[in-house]
This record gives structure tokens, sequence and C-alpha cells, in this order.
């Protein structure tokens, strides 16, 4: 998010539409209203006196909102549109074109006023999730009694009352009560969540029938609520590749189009005798051409409104670029566990291969995995929990990554891991073989429980049990990858370090093109290289911490269930705010047609340019209908780009 690779500044030296509205107190809208009817008065008057009085009106309450801009860009040495205005005002007003002056500056003025208008109205629908939170929350006092208090005065740790009905003020976690929670203004989830004590809640969201205690987790600067706006509103002042290019094109377009003009004026009089006044008119006319508004707000306009759209459905995009390379995509890799499984296994039998009961296996897999936590880890121990076995603390615990961890139980070495863990010590039997299969075949992950070779003579080592742990397919699975093949994805790929019977299965549950397994986390890497090397622009799906070397060479890293993690949101280029993959295919959709609005605003504008620039040379326009042209692009490049809004 800190890539921001255009200052304020820097942007005004681009050469885009600029505000110098800004510059007068008057109100810009009424400066407008001004212009507008004196244009109009003067148009209707027949005393030709009066006729100049309200076009000079009409043009000084226009200029008020072009010429400071004009002589501000001058000062710093650059030509821009605002110039272009003025020189081409003032020329109309030398050549005795009044009328045409004043027309020109209030359809400029209003140009202006409409882009403002539709930058103002994308960032409004986001700046409106502030409004969310509420100002006030109801704090338990040292006597146990509640009372009124800013949320800005809230410390971490005060207890809230959140009443039926009533928006949660900031980011918490239940201390008592039961109740439904309506997190769409985060989420974009329209079912509301059940919660009970030990449940985080979330500033901005909705409080169901229930009454809550709430204890403050995060202070009103850093709730949940406030980091999204704060990423959408840097994601916005981001430049998109398009952007940048039609800012670049523009910066030097402008003023080769003031120099052209300049020899249009003067070249045919001089050349050919031509009449210096038809040509002055005619370089004008080229200079109000020129203005290329439509053309700069073409992509900025479409931008913000679909950053805005996605963000609305809980869909946070880190800027422009990444919104454009998401309208690019042609290929997904995913993770297996928590992206296309539900991430939360359970052990489904324990199979001994020894004279030890079941419970004794589990009791020797907990020892090791009470370390570590790891989902499989995890889903061992609460079923040793469950079933009440108890376990003595093991020693020298060591992880061995993508294969499983050993430590020493009263003194002697086990081990517990995949499939590739047990080839590697030796201990593999065709027995235990063909229960691995029967196991993998079913779609499970696998934890061979052993005792490690040592002391060769006389400990060659073997396999105790194996744990079948299954890990159930996300209910949206199989309807998220056909819109993903049904939105332009022609190939996913999921990557993962389980073994490959199980990824297999996983696979072929969900309707994934190609699956991978037994992979360690350099691998993936390589495979995703091969990937991006097939279809170039490759997103990538993950948990935003554990895949995050993959999640950075992608694409567009796309984190799951950022509703969690602050870290999801900060890895990942792509933040889901719930763990829903239908949301990946709605992001495509808009990027793609995010950047099919891009293309034909860009493609309109410059065609409108063309063609009047035609005109321009040839005679056959006038400054106000160049400007008229130029103005009714800018509004129907922005209403096109506001289309995006209603995604």
């Amino acid at each position: 998010m800190n890539n921001n690779e255009q200052d304020h500044d820097h942007e005004k030296e681009s050469g885009s539409c600029e505000h110098g509205h800004d510059n007068t107190s008057l109100p810009r809208n009424a400066l407008v209203i001004i212009s507008g009817l004196a244009l109009g008065v003067g148009m209707l008057v027949n005393n030709p006196q009066a006729k100049d009085i309200f076009f000079a009106v009409s043009s000084i309450s226009g200029g008020l909102l072009v010429i400071p801009a004009a002589w501000s860009a001058i000062t710093k040495r650059r030509l821009d549109m605002n110039v272009l205005m003025t020189v081409a005002v003032t020329g109309a007003w030398l050549i005795g074109e009044g009328n045409e002056a004043a027309a020109v500056v209030f359809l400029f003025a209003l140009s202006e006023l409409l882009e403002s208008w539709s930058v103002g109205r994308a960032r409004r629908a986001i700046a409106s999730l502030l409004k969310l939170a509420p100002e006030t929350a109801l704090v338990r006092d040292a006597d146990g009694d509640y009372e009124e208090v800013p949320v800005s005065e809230v410390t971490v740790g005060s207890e809230i009352s959140i009443r039926s009905g009533a928006r949660i003020p900031l980011d918490g976690k239940v201390s008592s009560g039961n109740s439904s929670v309506n997190q769409a203004p985060i989420t974009g989830e329209s079912i509301p969540v059940e919660k009970a004590a030990g449940d985080p809640v979330f500033a901005g969201t909705i409080n169901g029938e229930g009454s809550l205690v709430v204890e403050v987790t995060k202070g009103a600067s850093d709730s949940k609520l406030a980091r999204i706006i704060k990423l959408v509103e840097e994601a916005e002042s981001q430049k998109a590749p398009t952007q940048r290019f039609v800012d670049k094109f523009a910066s030097i377009y402008t003023p080769v189009v003031f120099v052209v003009a300049i020899l249009v004026a003067i070249l045919p009089p001089l050349l050919s005798g031509a009449v210096w006044s038809e040509w002055t008119y005619r370089a004008l006319v080229l200079l109000v051409i020129a203005c290329p508004c439509a053309l700069v707000i073409a992509t900025p306009v479409s931008i913000v409104s679909g950053l805005t759209a996605l963000a609305r459905n809980g869909v946070l995009i880190k800027g422009g670029a990444y919104l454009e390379a998401v309208g690019k995509l042609r290929a997904l890799a995913v993770d297996k566990t928590g992206t296309i499984t539900q991430g939360k296994p359970q052990v489904s039998e324990v199979i001994t291969m020894t004279w030890l009961a079941e419970e004794e296996i589990l009791r020797r897999a907990a020892s090791i995995d009470a370390h570590s936590t790891h989902p499989l880890a995890k889903a061992v121990v609460d079923t040793a929990k469950k079933q009440e076995i108890e376990w003595q603390t093991s020693s020298d615990y060591k992880s061995i990554t993508g294969r499983g961890a050993t430590a020493k139980i009263d003194g002697h070495p086990y081990f517990i891991g995949n499939h590739k863990l047990a080839h590697e010590y030796g201990v593999c039997s065709p027995e235990v073989e063909s229960k691995l299969a029967e196991v993998e075949a079913r779609g499970e992950s696998v934890a061979i429980v052993g005792h490690l070779p040592h002391n060769s003579n006389s400990c060659p080592g073997e396999i105790l049990g194996i744990i079948g742990i299954g890990d159930s397919l996300r209910s949206e699975a199989k309807e998220a990858l056909r819109l993903l093949h049904d939105a332009g994805i022609q190939k996913v790929v999921m990557l993962s370090g389980d073994n490959q019977r199980t990824v297999d299965a996983i696979a072929k549950k969900a309707g994934i093109d190609e699956a991978l397994g037994d992979l360690m986390p350099e691998q993936k890497i390589e495979h995703l290289r091969r990937l991006m090397d097939e279809h170039r622009f490759v997103g990538m799906i993950g948990d935003g911490v554990n895949d995050a070397p993959a999640l950075a060479l992608a694409s567009v890293g796309i984190a799951m269930g950022a509703i969690g993690s602050d870290t999801a949101i900060e890895t990942a280029d792509m933040a889901l705010m719930q763990d829903d993959l239908t949301k990946v295919a709605q992001a495509i959709i808009l990027g793609r047609r995010t950047l099919r609005i891009i293309q034909f605003n860009v493609t309109f504008a410059l065609a409108v340019k063309a063609v009047f620039l035609i005109l321009a040379f040839t005679g056959h326009t006038s400054l106000w209908l160049a400007i008229l042209a130029d103005t009714g692009a800018t509004l129907l490049v922005i209403l096109n780009a506001l289309r995006l809004l209603r995604h």
C-alpha cells in the first residue's frame, strides 16, 4: 500500500485537469451558474452593448475557475489545459468573438465541475463508511454502571454494552451474551453471524436481537473499519498503468498542440497571405479541441468507481494497478487448507500398526504436536483433549518443514509426519503403504506416528500408527471454480504440501484443473513461476501469512478471510473480508469490466479529439462547438465510468 508513485504536485505536473476553482473564495457551483445564466441572457438580448456586458460577466465568472490555475501553471513553466482555455478565451475576445469566449469558458468550467462531482460521488460511497460506527459507546465504569463516552476516549480493555439493534462502536471480543451480528458493512456478507462469549466483533457492524457485553480490543483509530477506510483511500490515490500512460501522454501532447496552434495562426498568413483573423480563429479552435479533459478523466473515475464497488462488497484491492491486473488474470494458483477446504481438519480415524492401543497412539502424537500451531497438529491435540487423554510434555522438539516433527518422550525419539518423512526414515512397509493408500484415497491427510531409528543395532525404528485427518471442502468451492472459469480463468492449479493422493481427491471434488502435492514452499514458487510463464497474469490465493512468498510473486496476491487478520490485509494485493471464494470471480469480472470501460473511454475521447482536430484545420467547426463536444465527451466518459458503482 505504500507504493504511491505520484504525489499531488506531480499529478498536477502531468497535465491532468486541475481545479482552479479551489483558488477562489466564491462557491464553484455559484460561479458556474452565474456564467451559464449570463451566457444564456447574452444570447437572448438584442442590444449589442448588453450582449457584450452579459458575455463579459459570463467570461469573468467562469474565468475565476480557470485563470488562477493557468497562472499557477505558467509560474511553474508548464502548459496545461487551463492555459489553453485562458489563451483561447482571451484570443476570442481580441478578435471580437465575445459570445464564443463566454461559451468556451462556461462549458469548460462546467466540465471541471462534472469531473469533480463524479470523483466526489465515488469517494462519498466510501466516506459513508465513516458514518457506520457510532460516535459514542456505553462504557462500564468502576461502579458497574454504564455511561455514554465518545469512542475516541474509550481505552482498550474497557467493557461496553451493545444493545439490541445497535451498531457496534469499536472492535472487541464478546465478554457475555449471545446475538447475531450483521457484518455486511465490513464483509459484504448478507447473512448475520452468530456471536457468543470469546467471539470477535467489529466496529460498524449491527447487533441483532440479543444484548452483548464487549471487551474493547482496539481503539477507534485502529479498528478494522478505520483500517479499511484508510486502505481504500490510499488505493484510490495510486495510479493505474493506463492512468500513468495518459498523464504522461497529456504532459507531452498539450505543449505540442500549443506550438501547432501558434504555427496554424501565423504560417498561412505569412506564407500565402491568408486572412489573419480567420487563421487565428482556427488556431483558437484547435487549442480548445486540444484540451484532453475527457481523456485524462477517463481512467481515474473508472478506477475509483471499481475500487469503491468492490469495497462495498467486502473485497479490498490496493490500488488501480492491481485492479487492472485482476482484470487481466488468466490463471490462478490456490492453496488447499483454508482456501479450497474449510481449514478446520478433524481426526477421522486412528489406525494402530502395532500392539499399542489407539489411545496410546493419540497420546504420543499429542505429546509431540502440542508444540506446533499447524492445523493438522491442532486437530490431533484437540481430539486428544476431547477424549480426555493426558500426555506428558515431550523434549527436544524439532519441526521439519513440509514433513512433520520429532521429539523425545521418556528419553526415546519419536516422530509424527507425512508419508515422505516415513520414507526418509526407512520405516515404511507394504502393509503401511496399503493402509496409507486407503486413507489418502478418501482425500484425507495422514499423520504417521513412529519410533525413530536409533542405536542402529538395537532399534531400527517402526511405525506405531496412522492418524487419518479430514478437512471438508468449502460449501461454495465448486460454484466458485465454475464462476472463475466463466469469468475467463483458463486454468486453476492447487499447490499443496499435502500428499498427492489427498490433493488429487480434493481437486476432483472441487473441479480444479491441476493439483500438485508434496510441495515444499520453494517448490510452490517454482510452479507459480512456470504458471506465470504460460499465462503471464496469474493470481495466488492463500491466507496472507504462510503463503507470503507466493502471494508476493504472483501478479495479484489474494488473501482469504482478511476480516480476522490484519497481517493478511497488509500482505496481499487483494483481500477478501470473508471466506468466500465466489468473491474472487466477482472481482475478476469487475476488473475486466473496468478495463473495458477504461479502454472504451480512452478510445472514445481520442476519437472525438481526432474528428474535431480535422474539422478545425478545415474550418468546419467553431469555438463553442469544439468545447461543447469536449464537455459532452467528458460527461459521457464520466457516466460510463460511474456505471461500475452499480456492480
